[in-house]
């Protein structure tokens, strides 16, 4: 099983697919590298080297105890990329992967990184504040606290649905999505899922956006009941200098399950530009 060895002393999993110019993928909460086997398939058939670990915590990785925010995620990506050698990278984040994304870029630059893509992503921030009238209220995420506490399972079965949009009117969302979003997560350490509540509602990433100088996708559902694109992609993409987007009318959080032919082509055409 591929496995590096965080400078903390800690085992995280990662898939390595393909060869040829490198793509990285981070994950959203609560899932793990699998949710994006769509993707890594696919871009391996088109000549791509695909990486994806699964975040501290999160699907075979250690279930630590600490770092289980988003400086901690930043720095197991940057361990990653150096302990692969990997350089001209497309790293791209899906939710809370896209914060960590964000987050490696403030932190430890773009020296390694060629292109960027932000999808359905958390920042600039998530949370309701005086600076951030237009976020979500602290309210929101204790309720995630609580239930995952209460029952996480049940928690991630009913999480699954507005995730991929199910409860719309003519969704077609077949129930083995569902149960294979409540697998996935279900391999997720409680204590790590409920830490990285915090991590993906609270973090400021408004001067890590400001700090990005390659070419940026943000892409977006015009109908993600999960991270709302008003408070979002539309910030993002006014902090990001020379920001590309792609906003899907009707689209959920979890399109790259739905809606995967869609996402897939529009990704490899900004692969190829």
């Amino acid at each position: 099983m591929p496995i590096f060895t965080t400078s903390d002393g800690h085992e995280l999993y990662y898939k390595d697919w393909g060869q040829g110019p490198v793509v990285t993928f981070s994950h959203g909460w609560p899932l793990s590298s699998d949710a994006w086997s769509i993707q890594m398939q696919f871009l391996a058939e088109q000549g791509y080297r695909c990486i994806a670990h699964d975040r501290r915590g999160h699907g075979k990785s250690a279930q630590t105890d600490t770092r289980n925010d988003m400086d901690g995620y930043a720095d197991d990506l940057a361990e990653l990329f150096a302990a692969l050698d990997l350089q001209d990278i497309t790293v791209v984040g899906h939710s809370t992967g896209g914060g960590e994304v964000a987050r490696y870029i403030g932190r430890h630059g773009t020296g390694r990184v060629k292109k960027a893509v932000l999808l359905g992503a958390v920042p600039p921030v998530m949370l309701k504040s005086a600076a951030n009238p237009e976020g979500l209220p602290i309210e929101v995420f204790d309720g995630l606290r609580r239930d995952i506490l209460k029952n996480r399972s049940q928690f991630y079965k009913d999480f699954a649905i507005p995730f991929y949009g199910a409860n719309r009117e003519g969704a077609e969302v077949p129930q083995s999505l569902l149960g294979e979003f409540w697998l996935i997560s279900m391999q997720a350490g409680l204590k790590n899922a409920h830490d990285c509540i915090k991590a993906f509602s609270e973090t400021d990433f408004t001067e890590d956006l400001k700090k990005f100088d390659v070419p940026t996708l943000i892409v977006h559902g015009e109908d993600d009941l999960i991270v709302p694109i008003a408070d979002s992609a539309h910030k993002s993409a006014r902090l990001v200098k020379g920001a590309q987007t792609i906003f899907y009318p009707g689209l959920p959080h979890g399109l790259t399950a739905t809606h995967a032919d869609r996402f897939n082509a529009d990704l490899l055409a900004f692969l190829r530009s």
